[in-house]
């Protein structure tokens, strides 16, 4: 039997790195990734991490997860489950007006979403792949600026 922990984290995959409409397509990604699950726990998890749906440009609703900020009000130390919570953030790298941001596997598009939809004038746009974010920054903004500017979309960058 795999553990919850694990089922959570294969959970947060899935939503941030596809269009999942309903629970039951949910539920048949989970069986593919070897988690079967019933309604009830899939609607359990869902809650736990606090998955909400959103309007793709087409108009179709989907699962999203939570903007990462949300959790910088907590003050006591992180449950297992909780850590499971994160960005997704490993490092960032410039080059001139580009910079490269590396996450784990599957977080990439849903931070990427992120950073956009948050109205940091200095970045132009994101592309995002499964675990790499390519930012262009508008021209004589100091990296610095950028990272600062991040910190509210990614609490853990240094």
């Amino acid at each position: 039997m795999k553990s919850k922990n694990g089922r959570l984290q294969t959970l947060r995959m899935l939503i941030s790195s596809q269009e999942l409409c309903c629970q039951d397509e949910v539920l048949k990604a989970l069986e593919k990734e070897g988690y079967k699950v019933t309604q009830a726990t899939l609607s359990r998890d869902m809650k736990q991490l606090k998955v909400a749906k959103a309007t793709s440009l087409s108009g179709k609703y989907f699962y999203v997860l939570p903007n990462e900020t949300m959790y910088k009000r907590v003050s006591s130390p992180k449950t297992a489950a909780e850590m499971l919570l994160t960005s997704g953030f490993m490092s960032i790298n410039f080059s001139g007006n580009m910079g490269v941001i590396r996450t784990r596997p599957g977080y990439a598009s849903s931070l990427a979403y992120n950073i956009d939809n948050s109205g940091i004038p200095l970045i132009l746009g994101t592309i995002a792949g499964d675990d790499t974010i390519f930012i262009v920054i508008k021209d004589g903004v100091r990296h610095g600026d950028i990272v600062a500017e991040l910190r509210n979309v990614i609490p853990d960058i240094k």
